[in-house]
């Protein structure tokens, strides 16, 4: 038996969605007021470093389930409709996270390329978390 890596994973993942620099996501937020920005870290990760002002967490374990109307862990608040801008750390976890959920049927999803260090870079304001 052959196993795919995750870096194999993360590679096709990323020839299937869109990815965004942080920049672009200041356009979108302009163009899509109602955008939902989506923190997918573990909330350790959160209280360690913040997160942006605004964004979503929404637990990687937890994402599919919360975005799903017919889950009965679905937030309302994150209806179809609305665009997602996903975002971990990096942009690996993310990228397969936008995988998932375009897999379920989201085309108005994507991720931001190089996650949280490359959005707080780009001067996005951070929030701490308790």
């Amino acid at each position: 038996m052959k196993l795919k890596t995750s870096k194999q994973l993360v590679l096709e993942a990323m020839d299937k969605i869109s990815t965004i620099t942080p920049s672009e996501l200041r356009d979108l937020k302009k163009k899509k007021p109602d955008l939902i920005l989506i923190d997918i870290r573990d909330i350790r990760e959160i209280k360690k470093t913040g997160k942006v002002i605004g964004a979503k967490h929404m637990p990687r374990g937890m994402l599919e389930f919360w975005l799903d109307p017919e889950s009965p862990y679905y937030k309302k608040e994150v209806s179809p409709e609305k665009t997602k801008v996903l975002y971990c750390a990096s942009n690996w976890r993310s990228a397969l996270a936008t995988k998932a959920i375009q897999e379920m049927g989201f085309d108005n999803v994507c991720h931001i390329r190089g996650g949280f260090e490359a959005i707080k870079n780009e001067g996005f304001e951070i929030e701490e978390i308790d």
